[in-house]
């Protein structure tokens, strides 16, 4: 079980390097952006969509990073009081019960979103704005499926723990 568990952080740790790469990336993007609006008054509507866009990506796939690391949101004054077992039993219940039915909701729900973007090639409505609008869109359901991927290895290493082989 502990290959397994290995096999999915190293996929969520692959994931992670890219969201960093797309965070700088995003860096420079804004620091070109204001550079250009502000010591040559050029502005571009691409590269401030083009912000947003890679801000998206680093969120939604920052998801399953942070789920592995366990820097996601909870009640630590409770949670810091319990035994590792019922930490344990916490965070298998929480995934299960709250995370992967939230995942599969956002998979299935975003899918027919992204296919009518595709559909109609939807592009910026700002002239000089992105196109292949659909391309940000169909990283929703790609990254609640990251985030599945990495719950897997999540809940497989709170078994480990629960079991009590800590290391």
């Amino acid at each position: 079980m502990k290959k397994i568990e290995k096999f999915f952080n190293k996929i969520t740790d692959f994931v992670g390097s890219i969201t960093a790469i797309v965070m700088l990336l995003m860096m420079f993007n804004v620091f070109y952006d204001v550079m250009a609006r502000y010591l040559f008054s050029n502005s571009s509507v691409a590269m401030q969509e083009l912000e947003w866009h890679l801000f998206s990506v680093m969120f939604l796939f920052g998801m399953a990073y942070a789920l592995k690391e366990e820097a996601h949101v909870r009640v630590d004054f409770l949670y810091d009081r319990m035994s590792n077992k019922k930490r344990a039993v916490v965070n298998i219940v929480g995934t299960v019960v709250f995370l992967l039915p939230l995942a599969l909701l956002m998979i299935f729900g975003s899918y027919e979103y992204v296919m009518d973007s595709y559909g109609i090639n939807e592009i910026s409505q700002d002239p000089g704005g992105l196109t292949h609008r659909w391309i940000i869109k169909a990283m929703i359901p790609l990254s609640f499926l990251f985030l599945i991927f990495s719950a897997i290895g999540y809940v497989l290493k709170n078994i480990r723990i629960y079991k009590g082989d800590n290391s």
